[in-house]
């Protein structure tokens, strides 16, 4: 055999190699795009149930005598927000998630001032109905912080692999980039003061 024949032999034998990593590389690139964009739909539909939540809660505290009219329109305004921010599971970069998240936590810190305005009227807190609403609630914000978590560790999994050697040389050239977290909210590293 001469020089040229086994020139090029290695020269197919390392395209083929090559074009074999870059097809096993994408594939899997794929599914763990399809992967992280699912759990984005989990993520959605678990504030979705949130959403669909808060009518029946706002009514519900609505039939309270002198309850508080703006701590109410302060929930719906934020609801209203929160369901205009629209995130499109192939664009789910930091920006993005950061307009969502924040659009949300209107939503949880109203929904906070509602409950906590909602102490200072017994009745409306003995009422099966509210007592129920406000179980699927913090059932819901549960599955919201499960739905987070797993979102994330999606992401992680699908950042880390589009990043490392060789799928980082064929992640850009296939329209794979980097996704975003969710992130805690500001000042949430900070221990709350607890005054007795």
């Amino acid at each position: 055999m001469n020089t040229r024949n086994l020139t090029l032999i290695i020269i197919v034998a390392v395209i083929l190699l090559f074009g074999g990593c870059a097809c096993n590389g994408y594939n899997n690139m794929v599914k763990l795009d399809e992967n992280t964009k699912g759990k984005w739909g989990n993520v959605q539909s678990e504030y979705q149930r949130r959403s669909d939540l808060i009518p029946n809660l706002v009514n519900t505290v609505k039939g309270a005598a002198n309850f508080e009219q703006q701590t109410i329109t302060n929930v719906i305004e934020a609801r209203a927000k929160a369901t205009q921010v629209k995130i499109d599971a192939n664009n789910l970069s930091p920006e993005k998630i950061a307009q969502f998240q924040q659009a949300q936590n209107q939503v949880s810190s109203s929904l906070s001032r509602l409950l906590a305005v909602v102490e200072n009227y017994p009745d409306l807190k003995a009422t099966q109905n509210f007592r129920d609403l406000q179980a699927q609630l913090e059932g819901t914000e549960n599955r919201i912080k499960v739905a987070r978590n797993d979102f994330n560790e999606g992401v992680q999994e699908y950042n880390s692999t589009i990043r490392r050697f060789p799928n980082a040389i064929f992640s850009g050239m296939f329209g794979f980039h980097t996704k975003g977290y969710f992130q805690s909210d500001p000042g949430a590293e900070k221990a709350p003061d607890v005054k007795f």
